[in-house]
């Protein structure tokens, strides 16, 4: 059987293999995505960035858009329903080292919908096609979008929308088989990836429901997807990379990670929170991260109040110790 796995090329920049990690709000930060690249991610994207609060030079978002030498390729995502002001933006960061630039056109916050932004850009496919191409015309870079389903049930509409991407310029276009309504709930419809798959002649990024390298290989063969994204299966789950990639390559099978792999990987995290955001905001960070790591494990539903209530590496030791045993 041939490998599904192969590097893909967006525009001008060639990623080493098709298995990406999604952006995420609040978790595809710095220190997770160096664990995600270190796992074998073929391209990291990082959480959302407001356009307009860049043309602010607001210094959180400034903090949000770090990136480290070790985590390329990484595609840096925007959000933003102004033309003008998504161009401004991507002026202003021309000479940040990212390697591609993602516009968020699936984001189902009320917040950010309310305000015209994510996958309330689906209502309006002109608009996208005047936003993408600004984004364009300011840089030099692959400009990217990531889109739904539709918005509801009675708005399919991923076909126009990235049909209006690719007359912007888009490079690449990345599908959520989900629409907005749905928020993450239900099965994502992978007939919609392949839609847009025939439909244009940009590489597609297939996303939704993939949780391993068997359901990742299906997607290929039902949708002719170019590579595909993983973005919650990801939480408390770096090694997902390398297990898609392993069987995407050869139907391998890799052991789950051991209780010391996976207590010595969140204490890299761990250090990495307190490398790049101290340690008041990352090991409170780490909270949810280190739920998530310890999902299924016996005492892990127990001790979820003392997860919650950490302040300092001394405490998060102690919980881990308890989940996993002193190591």
């Amino acid at each position: 059987m041939s490998s599904y796995a192969h590097s893909l090329s967006i525009g001008s920049v060639t990623i080493p293999n098709n298995v990406i990690l999604g952006p995420m709000a609040g978790v595809s930060d710095l220190p997770f995505r160096l664990l995600c690249h270190k796992n074998g991610a073929g391209l990291v994207c990082m959480e959302m960035v407001s356009a307009k609060a860049i043309t602010y030079h607001n210094k959180k978002t400034d903090a949000l858009m770090e990136i480290h030498k070790e985590e390329h390729p990484v595609s840096l995502q925007l959000f933003g329903s102004e033309p003008d002001v998504m161009a401004e933006a991507v002026e202003l960061i021309k000479d940040k080292p990212y390697d591609i630039l993602d516009i968020n056109m699936g984001c189902p916050v009320p917040k950010v919908v309310g305000n015209g932004e994510g996958s309330a850009l689906m209502k309006n496919p002109l608009l996208i096609e005047k936003i993408v191409r600004s984004a364009v015309k300011a840089d030099s870079r692959p400009v990217t979008v990531k889109i739904r389903k539709g918005f509801n049930e009675s708005s399919i509409n991923a076909v126009e929308c990235a049909l209006a991407a690719q007359e912007g310029g888009a490079s690449a276009v990345a599908v959520h088989g989900r629409t907005r309504e749905q928020y993450y709930q239900g099965s994502a419809d992978w007939s919609i990836i392949k839609a847009v798959k025939d439909a244009v002649s940009i590489p597609v990024i297939g996303n939704g429901d993939v949780v391993d390298g068997i359901s990742a290989c299906r997607m290929i063969d039902e949708t002719g997807c170019d590579g595909v994204m993983i973005a919650r299966k990801a939480q408390g789950n770096p090694w997902v990379f390398r297990e898609v990639l392993a069987y995407m390559k050869d139907q391998t099978v890799l052991e789950r990670p051991s209780a010391k792999e996976i207590y010595d990987t969140i204490m890299l995290h761990a250090d990495l929170q307190l490398k790049y955001k101290g340690e008041y905001i990352g090991i409170r960070e780490m909270r949810k991260h280190v739920s998530w790591y310890t999902t299924g494990y016996p005492n892990s539903a127990k001790l979820r109040g003392k997860i919650n209530m950490m302040e300092d590496m001394a405490s998060l030791k102690e919980a881990c110790g308890e989940i996993f045993g002193k190591q």
